[in-house]
């Protein structure tokens, strides 16, 4: 019986910004169930890495597959299997939290007030739904961006930079076992983080950028 592809594969991807090549010849394949932390001194492109996954950036040399096939010929499936969360919490300060929620969620698959509230309460804002998001605090800011990771029908493959700035040591801990959890339930979780992680899913595995440098 001929294996599954990959759910998310790299071959011989390489990154160049600003006339610098930051990594090249990157080799590596994420199947269900998989969590890769994508480490490296700064200015070794991480987050660039991140980009190139989510398809927000081309590859200067090599490409990216998602289950098998080139990502730039899927971008409809891309967006049905991904879930993106840059380094900025990257939500609308005039909105509140739920209809930030809503927005994100509408640009892929809109899901319910309810859900949405479920979700809000699960990363600890249950009351915050309609405050406006610029009088939150930075943690609770961050706080709504993360309830995406929350709804019921979350997408499979999760990407997300730094997830873990501005939480304190409570919020921390709980999203650590959320990212472990959703891996052993078979999604994928890509992350940077300069946070020692303690709670790891036994697929659990650590990509240093600053091996593959140019």
């Amino acid at each position: 019986m001929t294996p599954p592809a990959p759910l998310l594969e790299a071959v011989a991807l390489s990154c160049e910004r600003d006339w610098r090549m930051l990594f090249e010849h990157l080799h590596f394949h994420l199947q269900a169930g998989d969590m890769l932390q994508i480490s490296g001194p700064n200015g070794s492109g991480k987050t660039s890495l991140l980009r190139l996954l989510a398809g927000l950036m081309q590859p200067t040399a090599g490409s990216i597959r998602l289950q098998g096939r080139p990502l730039a010929e899927q971008r409809g499936e891309l967006a049905r299997n991904l879930l993106w969360i840059g380094h900025a919490a990257g939500i609308k300060g005039l909105l509140s939290a739920e209809e930030n929620l809503a927005w994100l969620c509408a640009l892929h698959t809109p899901v319910g007030r309810e859900a949405i509230w479920q979700a809000l309460a699960a990363v600890g804002l249950r009351g915050f739904e309609d405050v406006p998001s610029h009088t939150l605090s930075a943690g609770q800011q961050r706080r709504v961006a993360l309830a995406r990771l929350y709804l019921t029908d979350a997408p499979p493959l999760w990407v997300l930079d730094e997830p873990f700035t501005a939480l304190d040591k409570q919020g921390v801990a709980q999203l650590e076992q959320h990212l472990a959890a959703h891996c052993e339930r078979g999604g994928v979780v890509v992350l940077t983080t300069h946070h020692s992680l303690q709670h790891k899913p036994a697929t659990y595995r650590e990509l240093d950028l600053g091996q593959h440098a140019a």
